[in-house]
C-alpha cells in the first residue's frame, strides 16, 4: 500500500472480528445447517449468530418476559425476525395471502410488520420453523437474501402509482440494481432450499462487470470474500417525492425524465443516519451529489460505488465503516474520481431536480392509465388484528378480490394499486369495516413514524412503536389547541441511535437514551434534506411535551406562509441549522 493510496489513511489497527468471521464463513455458509439441528438452544451459536443476518434474519427474544423466564431458570425465548427482499416494495395479492398465512400459523405474534425499508418482516419465528419459512417464501417467488448484514440491502423505489409509466421504469431499475449487487454465493439455496433454484432469482441475466470493479474473487466478484465493511443501502427516487428519504442511504439514483421518458439518474452517495450517543466519530450526514449517468451506465455506476467502498472502507472500526465516513476520510473528489475510473466514464453535470415533500398521499388517487390507487395509513406498519380493528384480516380480504398489486411504502404504509372503477367501492367498504380507513386520522399522525424497538429489538434503549400512538394523541391535542389541526410536522421516534426510525431526518425527532427517556432533536425539514440538531438530552415524555407545546404555539403565531416547523425552528433560532457534519452536529 502506497502513501497515495487512500487506504493508507486508515488507522493502524487490527481488523474487526466481523472481518474474520466473514472470511472464514465459506461464503456465508458457516455451520448454520448443523446449528439448525442443535436442540439445546433456540438460537444460533458462535459466528452463526452474525451470519444468519446475511440470510435476512436477526436473532431476538421478547424482552418483556426475560426476567420472568430467568426467574424460572429458563433460557430467553429465542426466535428470529426475518426481513424479505422486495425491491421497490411491490408484491402480488397471491404472495400477500401466502405471507399472511405463514404469519398467522407460524409466528409467535401473528403480525406482519411493514418496514421503512419498503418490505415486510416476520417477528417471532422459532427455530423449527426457520427452514420451512424460507421454503415457503421461495414457493411464493420471494427470498430474504441480503436484507441484512454487510451487503447491499433491499433497494427502495419511490411508490408513485400515479405516473405509472415512469414508475414502472424506475421500479425495473430498482430490481436490476438489487440483482446486480446480490451476493453470488449459493449458501442461501444450499442451507434453506436444499440446493434448489431460487424462484425469485433463477431467471436473472448476469450483466458483465467492468474489470476495475471485480474483487479478484471468482465466487463474489462484486462483494469479495469478506463482503462489505458495513451495511449498504440504495434507493431509486422519482422527484418531487422523496418518500424513500434518500439522505438516509449510501447510494441514490434520482430519476431524470425528459418528455415523459426516463433518460438517466443523478447519483448521490454517502447518506446515513446511525450514530452512537456521545461518540463524536459517528454522526448522521446527507448524501453528496456525484453527477448524472445515462441508463447505459447505471449498473456499472452502482457496482463501482460499492467496490470503492468495499476496498477503501474501514474494516477495523465498524462504528466508522459506512460509506459517508470513507468519503470524509479520503475526500469527496478522490472518491468520485475512483468511481469514474472503475465505471469507465465521467459523470455528467447534475441535472435539475427538486423535492417538495416525502409523505404518502393517503386515500384514493387516479393514475395516468385511469386505474385507482388506495394508500392505506398503517400506524407504525404493524398489521395485526386488534379488538374493533382487525387490520390484518382486512388486508387479507382485499387481497382475496384485488386484481392489481400491493405496494409497500418507505413510510410503512400500504398501497392497493391498480384498482378498476368497478371494484373501488367494494375495496373501500372492506377497508373501512376493518379499520384500515378512518376519517379521524390527522395529517400529523400520517406523518409520524417509529421503529420497532421494545420488546423485540435487542438494541432498543427506549420504547418507540408502542410509545408513538399515545404520544401522537398528545401532539394532536396540542396542534388542535393552536388551530393547526389540519397541519403537520414530520415527527419520528427511534428506540436507540441506530437510525431505523429515521429521526435524524425529521422536523422533531426523539432518540431513546434509556427507558422513558429520549434526546430531543429539531430543525430538519419537510423535504428530508436537512439533519436536525440536538435540543435537549435525556428528558422524559412530560418534559418533551412541555417543550413541544411551546414550540407549536410559537409556530402557530409567528410562522410565515406555508412554513414548515423545521424551517421555522431554524429561522426563529430554536436551533441552528446543521450545515457541516460532524463539526456542527456535535457542537
Amino acid at each position: 500500500m502506497t502513501a497515495a493510496d487512500p487506504r493508507a489513511k486508515l488507522p493502524d489497527a487490527p481488523l474487526a472480528d466481523n472481518e474474520r468471521l466473514k472470511d472464514q464463513s465459506h461464503y456465508l455458509k458457516g455451520t448454520i445447517r448443523e446449528d439448525l439441528k442443535d436442540p439445546l438452544t433456540g438460537g444460533f451459536n458462535g459466528d452463526n449468530f452474525q451470519l444468519i443476518r446475511f440470510h435476512g434474519m436477526y436473532e431476538q427474544d421478547n424482552r418483556d418476559i426475560r426476567a420472568e423466564r430467568n426467574a424460572q431458570k429458563l433460557d430467553n425465548l429465542k426466535n428470529v425476525m426475518l426481513r424479505c427482499r422486495l425491491p421497490g416494495g411491490i408484491i402480488t395479492p397471491q404472495q400477500w395471502l401466502g405471507i399472511d398465512r405463514f404469519a398467522t400459523e407460524n409466528t409467535l405474534y401473528g403480525s406482519i410488520r411493514l418496514t421503512n425499508r419498503q418490505t415486510f418482516q416476520f417477528h417471532g419465528v422459532l427455530k423449527d420453523n426457520i427452514k420451512p419459512m424460507h421454503q415457503w417464501l421461495n414457493a411464493l417467488g420471494l427470498d430474504s437474501i441480503a436484507t441484512a448484514g454487510d451487503v447491499n440491502r433491499n433497494v427502495l423505489c419511490t411508490s408513485n402509482p400515479v405516473e405509472s409509466s415512469l414508475h414502472r421504469e424506475a421500479y425495473e431499475w430498482a430490481k436490476k440494481i438489487s440483482e446486480h449487487l446480490l451476493p453470488k454465493t449459493r449458501a442461501y439455496a444450499e442451507i434453506w432450499l436444499d440446493g434448489e433454484k431460487l424462484h425469485s432469482t433463477e431467471d436473472l441475466v448476469e450483466t458483465p462487470l467492468p474489470e476495475a470493479v471485480k474483487s479478484g474473487d471468482a465466487t463474489e466478484p462484486v462483494l469479495g470474500k469478506a463482503y462489505l465493511p458495513r451495511k449498504f443501502k440504495t434507493t431509486v427516487v422519482i422527484p418531487p417525492h422523496n418518500d424513500v428519504d434518500l439522505h438516509a442511504n449510501d447510494l441514490n439514483f434520482v430519476a431524470i425524465e425528459e418528455q415523459g421518458k426516463l433518460v438517466g439518474f443523478n447519483v448521490l452517495v454517502g447518506g446515513g443516519l446511525s450514530m452512537e450517543h456521545g461518540n463524536r466519530k459517528t454522526y448522521p450526514n446527507t448524501a453528496k451529489e456525484f453527477g448524472f449517468v445515462g441508463l447505459d451506465k447505471v449498473l456499472d455506476c452502482a457496482a463501482a460505488v460499492v467496490s470503492v467502498q468495499r476496498d477503501w472502507g474501514n474494516r477495523s472500526d465498524r462504528k466508522n465503516a459506512k460509506t459517508r465516513y470513507t468519503i470524509e476520510r479520503v475526500g469527496l473528489d478522490v472518491f468520485i474520481d475512483e468511481v469514474e475510473n472503475r465505471m469507465g466514464c465521467r459523470f455528467e453535470p447534475v441535472r435539475p431536480y427538486q423535492f417538495t415533500g416525502r409523505g404518502d398521499r393517503i386515500g384514493w388517487v387516479q393514475g395516468e392509465e385511469g386505474l385507482w390507487h388506495l394508500t392505506l395509513f398503517v400506524e407504525n406498519g404493524r398489521l395485526l388484528d386488534k379488538p374493533g380493528k382487525p387490520l390484518k384480516t382486512g388486508v387479507r380480504k382485499i387481497a382475496e378480490i384485488h386484481q392489481g398489486d400491493f405496494r409497500l411504502t418507505a413510510n410503512q404504509n400500504l398501497i392497493v394499486a391498480g384498482v378498476p372503477e368497478a371494484q373501488k367501492a367494494e375495496i373501500e367498504r372492506i377497508a373501512r369495516e376493518h379499520g384500515l380507513i378512518s376519517d379521524s386520522v390527522t395529517r400529523q399522525r400520517e406523518n409520524s413514524m417509529a421503529c420497532v424497538a421494545l420488546p423485540t429489538c435487542p438494541l432498543a434503549m427506549a420504547e418507540a412503536e408502542r410509545f408513538l400512538p399515545t404520544f401522537s394523541d398528545r401532539i394532536d391535542e396540542i396542534m388542535a389547541a393552536n388551530g393547526l389541526q389540519d397541519e403537520y410536522l414530520v415527527l419520528r421516534v427511534n428506540g436507540c441511535p441506530n437510525g431505523c426510525g429515521r429521526s435524524m431526518l425529521s422536523e422533531i425527532g426523539l432518540v431513546g437514551k434509556a427507558v422513558g427517556r429520549y434526546n430531543l432533536y429539531a430543525g430538519g425539514n419537510r423535504q428530508g434534506t436537512r439533519i436536525p440538531r440536538l435540543f435537549k438530552e435525556n428528558i422524559t415524555e412530560p418534559e418533551i411535551l412541555d417543550i413541544i407545546s411551546g414550540w407549536i404555539a410559537r409556530w402557530a403565531a409567528e410562522r410565515e406562509a406555508d412554513e414548515g416547523f423545521g424551517d421555522f425552528a431554524v429561522r426563529s433560532g430554536i436551533v441552528a441549522a446543521v450545515e457541516n457534519p460532524p463539526q456542527d452536529f456535535w457542537a
